[in-house]
């Protein structure tokens, strides 16, 4: 799980920050006899492992949470409870580099949140915790690059869409040994449907989530996946929401079905999910709820190589459309109006070589008419296509634009154009539509390329389409970036057979994407 760092692999560019001083280097775990004693707790607390993420060239977030009795809203005494953790620059933290003690509170479901700082840029640590005598399993992470790097490389893994019904998590073992630098998840971490008796593996409970502990447990039973605990053990992830960890489809405020949740109930129900979304995230405390809303939007850098904005196409759209002429009202916004400044202000003024984008979901056109005539999905981007077609437009001053989005549950790669009604209309982009981890478990491919091929020729931007389970990995450069479709070949048993499905790329100062 935390092996040493694969000597073969390019890393970060390792950035020039001050080596930490001796005396914090020198510091020791301390022994149990020197810690304030506690009340016995229940053996397990660590039971859904450690978690890492959002990585800054100083500083990253370590996570855990103690649930004993992780499907039973945690098992843990109605008390706050200290945990003490550690930072180390080797696996048996012979070199213990930060240390400290956080508070694990009933409020936040004894999740614990570390915003560690005074790390040294783009290099591997570890971290562990320890509670009334009870030790975590180790994780590693990684910092960014420092902030005025310019080489090296970066490794990265687009996952989306785990359905516990549908399958195991088995490509995060493929993962693993990929070894990426971050994992960046766009969403649907969790399904929010209630238990299937034909299911693969079923939903714990007895319908669906409402309430504050009924996501909690939904949470801990996806944390037992063994492929993903793992993966989260040994590189920092940096996390998203779509629609299923609250409700399908919902959009601000209002619900899938409003007929069937009022407006104040489905407020309370936001507020649940997302405080059990904050809880067992590796995220900082800039997101922590303030009743039904969280701060999630936010930019990372990873030295001038890349910069990530993360987007939120959730909280603040308009409810979506109905029709052909409801898609292209000009008053409809998925990211509200100041997210949306936001983010041009930092695509306008990115120093980096590439700027990714994480949106939930797919930006490029589906048109889903065959011949004459359009037909869109309107939850996605093609639901708001004024605000989509303006941002497309700034794309053509924007450096390297990506788009790394997930939603679909096939892989769907597309060159990005800046006006789809217009068949010789320029490229601007490139967007990596990823694949799910589970969703939609084997499906059959056949029957999903006699479905999906008829539409290439009214989709001429696509370059690949697949409906096999996995996820993207990219090896990103400053002349390129280096992509691999990564499938397995069955999510219906605990282990399965990966393999490269294809390999793509984008060359700097050449808008668009190409099989290789």
């Amino acid at each position: 799980m935390t092996g040493a760092v694969s000597p073969d692999r390019r890393r970060f560019l390792a950035g020039g920050a001050a080596v930490l001083g001796a005396a914090a280097s020198a510091q020791l775990w301390l022994p149990s006899t020197a810690r304030a004693a506690e009340a016995k707790l229940p053996d397990g607390v660590f039971s859904l492992g450690v978690a890492s993420g959002d990585p800054l060239p100083d500083g990253v977030v370590i996570w855990t949470r103690l649930a004993p009795d992780p499907l039973n809203g945690g098992g843990m005494p109605n008390a706050t409870v200290s945990v003490q953790w550690e930072v180390a620059e080797d696996e048996r933290f012979r070199k213990v580099v930060r240390r400290g003690t956080a508070h694990a509170q009933p409020t936040y479901g004894h999740s614990v949140h570390v915003d560690v700082r005074g790390l040294r840029a783009g290099r591997a640590y570890w971290y562990r915790f320890r509670a009334a005598g009870q030790l975590s399993r180790t994780g590693r992470t990684r910092t960014a690059p420092a902030a005025t790097s310019s080489g090296g490389s970066l490794r990265v893994a687009l996952a989306s869409c785990q359905n516990w019904q549908h399958g195991y998590f088995t490509p995060y073992a493929d993962m693993l040994a990929q070894d990426p630098d971050v994992v960046l998840f766009v969403g649907d971490y969790i399904y929010e449907s209630a238990p299937s008796a034909t299911a693969v593996r079923r939903h714990e409970g007895a319908g669906e989530p409402y309430s504050l502990t009924q996501y909690r447990n939904r949470y801990a039973q996806y944390r037992s996946d063994p492929d993903l605990a793992k993966m989260h053990a040994n590189a920092p992830f940096v996390v998203s929401f779509d629609d299923h960890e609250v409700d399908n489809d919902f959009a601000g405020e209002i619900p899938q079905d409003p007929d069937k949740q009022t407006h104040d109930a489905f407020v309370a129900r936001l507020t649940a999910a997302y405080q059990a979304y904050y809880e067992h995230m590796p995220v900082r405390a800039t997101a922590v709820p303030d009743g039904p809303h969280i701060r999630m939007y936010r930019r990372l850098e990873f030295g001038r190589l890349a910069r990530l904005n993360v987007l939120d196409t959730r909280q603040f759209r308009s409810d979506q459309a109905t029709s052909q002429a409801g898609a292209q009202d000009p008053k409809l916004t998925m990211l509200g109006a100041r997210q949306k400044q936001w983010l041009l202000d930092g695509l306008r003024r990115s120093p980096a070589r590439w700027n990714l984008i994480a949106s939930q979901i797919m930006m490029a056109e589906t048109d889903l008419q065959i011949g004459e005539g359009k037909l869109w999905y309107y939850d996605a981007w093609d639901g708001y296509q004024a605000e989509r077609n303006a941002l497309l437009k700034e794309f053509r001053s924007v450096r390297n634009p990506v788009v790394l989005s997930g939603d679909r549950h096939l892989t769907m790669i597309s060159d990005l154009k800046q006006d789809y009604a217009a068949a010789k209309s320029a490229v601007v982009g490139a967007e990596f539509v990823g694949t799910s981890i589970s969703s939609n478990g084997d499906q059959d491919q056949a029957a999903f390329h006699k479905e999906w091929d008829p539409r290439m020729a009214d989709n001429p931007h696509w370059k690949l389409l697949d409906a096999h389970r996995g996820y993207h990995l990219f090896d990103i450069g400053r002349d390129r970036i280096d992509a691999r479709v990564r499938v397995v070949d069955t999510v219906l048993t605990p282990r399965s057979t990966p393999s490269t499905l294809a390999r793509l790329r984008v060359d700097a100062g050449r808008p668009g994407v190409r099989l290789v």
